[in-house]
């Protein structure tokens, strides 16, 4: 499969109380159309600022990031974002939350709907209020919303990080399944070394402040996948020892 996103020596500085803050040091990174990635670090490490400037979220910044064959240099419909607070409009129910991110000029507006709520097995709640259902529920409609506009990149932002253990582990499972039903590219932040490796087909280590990419880790987990074994319990074992060890010099990854 051709590389769907090539991010090329992207640097990020940004002032903080008069003083100039790196974020990002000469990232480099390419990341193949389908693929699932897991980025993992440390609170602070830059790991969410990547992510808005893969998503046009952000266009401050040196180097370059190509999505699809064109520079990115704003928000589009085909970079889908899910954040850890699930940003739905209280005075809308699930479907008109959905509705509300479509444009009126979009064909079978309805149907979409319909099938994004399908897809993250929300039938029957179409009528309910976000003050009616639960944080789950709350960001599985965060999700529909994002693939209602049939993205080909999902952004994830710790989706699941304020989640209780039993909704994260569902929702986990969801999200794999409808990646590989969908054949659409993933990019997960996260700072769970478990969700990393149990969601990534590759996982990106990144460095504390400025964030650099430390290493990069292709996981095989085998299927069906299991969250525990041998198999996982050497991965988490290689990616734990990297947030104790020194960064190795930046390049370029191909994922």
């Amino acid at each position: 499969m051709p590389d769907i996103l090539e991010i090329n020596h992207v640097c990020k500085r940004f002032s903080q109380n008069g003083s100039i803050v790196e974020a990002l040091r000469d990232i480099n990174l390419n990341v193949e159309e389908g693929n699932f990635v897991s980025i993992i670090g440390v609170s602070g490490c830059g790991k969410s600022t990547l992510l808005r400037i893969i998503g046009g979220l952000e266009t401050d910044y040196e180097g370059s990031v190509t999505f699809d064959g064109m520079p990115v240099t704003a928000p589009s419909r085909k970079k889908g974002f899910v954040f850890q607070d699930h940003r739905l409009l209280p005075w809308l129910t699930i479907e008109d939350n959905i509705r509300f991110s479509l444009p009126e000029e979009q064909e079978d507006r309805e149907s979409i709907i319909r099938e994004s709520i399908r897809m993250v097995g929300l039938e029957g709640f179409e009528s309910a209020y976000p003050k009616q259902i639960s944080g789950g529920m709350s960001q599985r409609v965060s999700i529909a919303r994002a693939l209602s506009n049939d993205p080909k990149i999902l952004l994830l932002d710790e989706p699941f990080g304020s989640l209780d253990a039993i909704t994260k582990i569902n929702l986990q499972d969801e999200l794999l399944n409808i990646w590989k039903r969908e054949s659409i590219t993933m990019i997960l932040v996260t700072h769970d070394i478990d969700e990393a490796i149990y969601l990534g087909n590759s996982v990106v280590v990144m460095t504390p402040r400025p964030g650099t990419i430390k290493r990069v880790e292709n996981i095989d987990l085998g299927e069906p996948k299991k969250r525990t074994g041998p198999i996982f319990s050497r991965y988490r074992e290689i990616i734990y020892r990297e947030f104790f060890t020194e960064a190795n010099s930046p390049f370029i990854y191909n994922l």
